[in-house]
């Protein structure tokens, strides 16, 4: 099966995605497409399927049915290291720091660097200094002022903090797409504000963004495209522009619909 063709070819695309569990219905035929430099929010009531959909596209997930594509390439993820290998990185909204070790430390956590020649091939010994010397270079390409010292415990940082470091290191390993799940969640409005800047400053890098939330004014606020999912479908995909806050909760809850003719499926000219 070849992905169907379009001017601007999807930088991640999923074709008829179905995922069950037992007799629960997950995905019901999704079909879902992420544009290069473009924030696409997936927004729904629970068990809409957006944790289902972002967990296939992790590679936490396999589906039973459908395609997933890579710049037009079928992939199959098996595993989330396989999605990696693909650029696709995720922030799951526990984070999955580690508190009790640096910010450099956390931010090569499963691909620490060695040490050249026989300290680090045989003794194993980290390069704790270029991990720390990569870091900063990291943060500062993010434009990530909130993190000043990079020898600091994570435990220590606030939790805008926290959630800066996890998005530093998907951003710094995800070549192609990062995956953003509830980035703002139990966050107060300033670090929620830096966390938002963020995710805009990634997409003017390039890079395109799922964000999942269900912050409706947040979504508003920097999405270029909303992917509305309802009861494992595919509801419809609208724009900030096209379509008020009431609309997509309609949209969400079933007391709207949206003929296809009038959804944004393809990228937004900004």
């Amino acid at each position: 099966m070849t992905a169907p063709t379009t001017t601007i070819t999807p930088v991640l695309q999923g074709v008829g995605l179905v995922k069950t569990f037992g007799r629960v219905v997950g995905l019901d035929g999704v079909n879902i497409e992420l544009y290069p430099s473009e924030v696409l929010a997936v927004v729904g009531d629970n068990g809409a399927g957006k944790s289902t959909l972002i967990k296939c596209f992790s590679g936490a997930h396999t589906p039973d049915a459908g395609d997933m594509f890579v710049n037009g390439e079928r992939v199959e993820f098996k595993s989330t290291n396989e999605a990696r290998r693909h650029g696709v990185e995720t922030v799951f909204q526990t984070l999955a720091v580690a508190p009790a070790l640096d910010i450099a430390s956390n931010l090569y956590l499963g691909r620490e660097i060695r040490k050249p020649g026989i300290l680090g091939n045989v003794f194993r010994t980290l390069d704790k200094k270029a991990m720390r010397h990569q870091a900063s270079d990291h943060l500062k390409n993010l434009g990530i002022s909130t993190l000043q010292n990079i020898t600091q415990a994570v435990e220590t940082l606030s939790g805008g903090q926290r959630q800066a470091v996890a998005v530093a290191r998907a951003a710094a390993f995800g070549s192609q797409v990062i995956i953003l799940d509830e980035p703002t969640a139990a966050l107060g409005v300033n670090e929620s504000a830096r966390v938002l800047k963020m995710i805009q400053d990634l997409r003017d890098r390039g890079l395109a963004v799922i964000l999942i939330s269900h912050n409706m004014p947040q979504v508003f606020e920097v999405a270029d495209r909303i992917h509305v999912a309802r009861l494992g479908k595919r509801a419809a995909v609208v724009t900030p522009q096209s379509h008020s806050m009431n609309d997509v909760v309609a949209i969400m809850t079933g007391a709207m619909t949206v003929p296809e003719a009038e959804q944004q499926l393809s990228p937004v000219t900004r």
